[in-house]
This record gives structure tokens, C-alpha cells and sequence, in this order.
């Protein structure tokens, strides 16, 4: 809980002056309801500092892709605008730059790569395993950035990323692999939940535009009751920590 602040009994006794005034004017208009008591205020407690001579880290002991970006080979981007770059074939791309997750009948995500044939321009149709794109100013430079979706066959998990237009080329911001309930966007944020193993929870992460380092940056992950959900399912990859505050729908259209 928040430490308490200088200043509180002053604000308490204030409020408590303005509902001796506001009863006094209830009275005086003849109103005959009551006030009532909402209970005893907790005392604010100070944090505690748990070990203080233990040695701050100097490292992570885990790798979360933090600024990860990555220019996309291979494709083009006509007049810098994104909406003219071909979903499938910024798929394709990665597919071939990570032949090891995609190629084989022994790569994780080898389904992918065999359906990414049945696709036409554009994704989200029949068996295709690229979804639907959807495009909104997620970098706050005035033009549409890219994000996409696509299945990481056999598994059920989904591949979430997103590009923008730097200098003439593609370049993917952030990418997120996981079993995916929702996707939201919402400012510069996007938002993903996905289903836990323990019912009625599910786990939110944010990926949030960072302008100095030029990429997506997690920068919340949270474990959230819903109450909704009857069966839980094991998540598919482990997430660092925080949540997104809160998301809306995603407005924007391919």
C-alpha cells in the first residue's frame, strides 16, 4: 500500500467539516434521510524493504527481447506506404529467415510453412494461416504501422507482430509467440491475453511503443482473475512481469 503522505489528518479533517456542513444543510432543508458511516478507514501502511544488504543484480538472469527490431529482407515498401506491403509475403520472409522454427518435418512451426500456400493477398481467408492484418499509428509518426497475425502450425499457439517504415524499409518493432485468447490495441499499446492452466484467470501483457529506443518494449504482464472462463489452459511460453490498464478494440481496417 502507498506510504502515508504529510498532510493527510488535515485532508481527513477537512472532509470531515464538509459532511458536518453538508448534514447541517440536509437538516435545515427538511430532508429526513441519514448519512451513514462507510466503516473505519485502514491505516495506510509504508512499504518495507525486505534485505537490505543484499547485492543488487547487475544483469537480468532472463532475456525478454527488449528492443528487439529487425529489418525485413526481401520486401519492399512503396512509397513508404506500409498498406501497399503484402501481408503473406512479410510471412514468407520470416519464414525463410528462421528456417530452423519452419522448415523440417522436425521445426516446431512446420505447419506454417506448408499452408502458408493456400493463402491469397491480403490473409484471413479459409485455411490460410495468416490472419486478418490490421493497421493504426502505434510509433505516434502520423502513418499507419502494421499488425499481423499469423497460427504457428501444428502448435495453438498464435505469432503476434508489428512493423513500421524506417528509412524505406520494413522493420519489425516487436514479436510476441503464445497461446492467445485476445489481441486489443489501444494508443500506442498492444495489448494480448491468453488463457492459464488455473480457471478464471488469464494472463495480459502490454507492449507499449517506446520513442527512444524504436521498438515495443513489454512493459506490463499481468495475471488477472475474469471469473469467465470454466477450463483453464497451460500457457505456452513463460512472460515477464505488469498488464495493460485499459484496452479498447482495435478501430482501424485493412
Amino acid at each position: 500500500m502507498p506510504p502515508s503522505r504529510p498532510g493527510r489528518p488535515v485532508r481527513a479533517a477537512r472532509t470531515t467539516t464538509a459532511v458536518a456542513l453538508l448534514l447541517a444543510t440536509a437538516v435545515a432543508c427538511g430532508d429526513t434521510g441519514a448519512l451513514r458511516g462507510a466503516g473505519a478507514t485502514p491505516t495506510a501502511t509504508s512499504p518495507a524493504k525486505l534485505w537490505p544488504n543484499l547485492s543488487p543484480a547487475s544483469s537480468p538472469a532472463y532475456d525478454f527481447d527488449e528492443a528487439d527490431t529487425e529489418t525485413v529482407k526481401g520486401i519492399t515498401v512503396p512509397g513508404d506506404d506500409i498498406r501497399k506491403v503484402d501481408p503473406i509475403a512479410v510471412v514468407r520472409a520470416e519464414i525463410a529467415a528462421n528456417p530452423s522454427d519452419y522448415a523440417g518435418s522436425k521445426a516446431p512451426y512446420r505447419g506454417t510453412a506448408e499452408r502458408i500456400g493456400d493463402c491469397e493477398t491480403g490473409g484471413g481467408r479459409g485455411a490460410c494461416p495468416v490472419l486478418k492484418p490490421y493497421y493504426r499509428d502505434l510509433t505516434g509518426d502520423g502513418r499507419d504501422d502494421l499488425t499481423l497475425g499469423f497460427r504457428l502450425l501444428p502448435t495453438k499457439m498464435t505469432a503476434v507482430r508489428v512493423y513500421t517504415v524506417e528509412k524505406h524499409r520494413l522493420v519489425r518493432v516487436m514479436a510476441n509467440d503464445d497461446a492467445v485468447s485476445g489481441v486489443e490495441l489501444a494508443g500506442r499499446s498492444v495489448i494480448i491475453r491468453s488463457p492459464s492452466e488455473l480457471a478464471g484467470y488469464e494472463y495480459r501483457v502490454q507492449w507499449t511503443w517506446d520513442a527512444d529506443q524504436k521498438a515495443m518494449l513489454l512493459t506490463h504482464d499481468e495475471f488477472l482473475r475474469t471469473g469467465s472462463r470454466k477450463h483453464g489452459v497451460r500457457r505456452a511460453t513463460p512472460a515477464p512481469p505488469g498488464s495493460p490498464t485499459s484496452p479498447t478494440s482495435p478501430s482501424a481496417t485493412p
